[in-house]
């Protein structure tokens, strides 16, 4: 049974994360349509890069093919959206800035990991450890819309965010179940503040309607 229950976990992760990544495609779309990065926000396709491309070493170190496979299309899907990006932005060079200080930044990581760490269980330890706090970063700072919602009462301002909220929960939900039965906290953990993130952002969806004269509808994506 619990060969059988890691496999379906692990298509489940798989399955969940490869559709919250491909919730860019939406803004991918829009960037090919208006020519333009207009209300497209450049931050997320950047960290997103980052944080799938640690995983990936992670998974790689660890011979974990569900990590390596999520993460290898991950990394090559928002590097897709960061390269449209950029050649839409009108501010080519803040961009690159920004890309090459976070590419400079996982230089970094990986020269430390890799020449100065040589005990492979010490350096699985310390990269799972930064892969884990990057991710709960990641996953926390949507709550920064929290005091405009609140302000607002209404959710508009994050109203094209509903899709990405259902695929991160049941993603998130994923991987941390994945995480528990490989009895790996590395994953389990940081993948909670997702749930967490995600269950408070459907009480807001359903508290502050982004149009109040009409209850949002949960089951609507």
């Amino acid at each position: 049974m619990g060969p059988a229950v890691l496999q379906l976990l692990s298509v489940a992760c798989l399955a969940f994360t490869l559709g919250m990544f491909g919730t860019g495609l939406s803004d991918l779309r829009q960037m090919f349509a208006t020519q333009s990065v207009e209300n497209i926000q450049f931050l997320p396709f950047l960290t997103t890069d980052v944080n799938n491309l640690s995983w990936l070493s992670y998974g790689f170190l660890k011979g974990d093919w569900t990590l390596i496979i999520v993460n290898a299309i991950g990394a090559a899907l928002q590097t897709l959206y960061i390269l449209v990006y950029f050649y839409f932005s009108p501010e080519k060079r803040a961009v690159l800035l920004k890309t090459t200080g976070l590419l400079a930044v996982l230089l970094l990581g990986y020269c430390y990991f890799n020449l100065l760490v040589p005990d492979v269980s010490t350096r699985l330890a310390r990269l799972g450890l930064f892969c884990s706090l990057f991710t709960i970063t990641m996953y926390l700072s949507p709550l920064a819309d929290l005091a405009k919602i609140i302000r607002t009462r209404s959710t508009q301002c994050i109203s094209s965010h509903f899709p990405l909220t259902v695929t991160t929960f049941l993603a998130s939900a994923s991987w941390t179940l994945y995480g528990l039965l490989l009895q790996d906290l590395y994953i389990a953990i940081p993948n909670i503040p997702g749930i967490v993130t995600s269950i408070i952002r459907f009480w807001l969806f359903w508290h502050f309607p982004p149009d109040p004269n009409r209850p949002y509808k949960l089951l609507q994506a």
